[in-house]
């Protein structure tokens, strides 16, 4: 990647282990598998691979086992989070993100063990460390959750 990619263009897919370079989630609580798709200081698009394997399912529910639907907001805002920290370059790698507001949130599906999330996050604007974004998940296509989301960007 040129630096004129790092600061306007696409950016290239990013792997799990890239993931974890730049954002400090990690197992049970790292959301997202795989970034496909970025356009630095815009959008990005995240992968969430549901697995019954989940420790949450153990409990939500065990007879018809739903991912919660906080979680799916939690995987749009580490695909936002990992969007904000590429944008702004490698001295925000491992910064925290912490949640300042969720709007407009719904559920239009539960999302199943098999599932694969497709997540669609798109900047709505940006002032200092102050993010929001729009948000959607869908599997198969079909939209299964929305929010409108705002973060902020501290050193730990």
């Amino acid at each position: 990647m040129n630096e004129q990619t790092a600061v306007t263009g696409a950016a290239d897919a990013m792997d799990i282990l890239e993931i974890m370079k730049v954002i400090p989630h990690r197992y049970p609580f790292l959301m997202i598998d795989r970034v496909v798709e970025m356009v630095l200081d815009d959008s990005a698009v995240g992968i969430k691979n549901v697995s019954i394997n989940e420790n949450y399912f153990q409990g939500h529910f065990p007879r018809q086992p739903v991912m919660p639907g906080v979680l799916i907001i939690e995987a749009m805002a580490q695909t936002a989070a990992v969007l904000v920290v590429r944008t702004l370059g490698a001295e925000a790698e491992g910064k925290l993100v912490y949640f300042m507001t969720v709007d407009q949130g719904r559920f239009r599906r539960p999302v199943v063990p098999g599932d694969q999330l497709l997540i669609h996050v798109k900047k709505i604007r940006s002032r200092r460390n102050v993010w929001k974004f729009q948000g959607q998940a869908k599997v198969d296509g079909v939209l299964v959750a929305q929010a409108v989301f705002s973060a902020m960007i501290l050193d730990d």
